[in-house]
């Protein structure tokens, strides 16, 4: 079917044996339609993590605490199970020392310090500083 016309093409192709020359064929015309599936689904701007997006709620100068259940269901949501832990178990601290009583406050910060370095670990931090 494709041999019938070997004598328009240019050497190279014509010194090929029919089954070699039928495989280069393909491959040209197969390599560019997976190049464009692949680039296609491709996302760059993929969405962030919602763990991600708890940890620069509460990097924020200013908390209200009425915001503290929705930064929690952010943290709920997280797909990393460090962070998900890490920021419930402070947000459900954070909400129960608010009527608290008769605490040295070590506790808070070591549920922060886990906290800041699960999101430290994926690419976010909680400190102000720069250490």
């Amino acid at each position: 079917m494709l041999d019938h016309s070997a004598t328009h093409w240019p050497s190279i192709l014509k010194n090929l044996s029919t089954r070699t020359r039928r495989c280069a064929i393909g491959a040209v015309i197969v390599t560019p339609l997976l190049l464009v599936g692949v680039l296609s689904s491709v996302h760059p701007g993929a969405a962030a993590d919602s763990g991600l997006t708890g940890c620069t709620s509460l990097s924020s100068t200013h908390h209200v605490a009425i915001a503290y259940p929705k930064i929690r269901a952010q943290f709920e949501g997280s797909r990393w199970p460090d962070l998900r832990t890490a920021g419930t178990s402070y947000l459900d601290l954070a909400m129960q020392l608010r009527t608290a009583r008769g605490t040295d406050g070590y506790e808070t910060v070591w549920f922060y310090q886990r906290l800041d370095a699960a999101c430290i670990r994926h690419g976010r931090t909680l400190s102000a500083s720069t250490e």
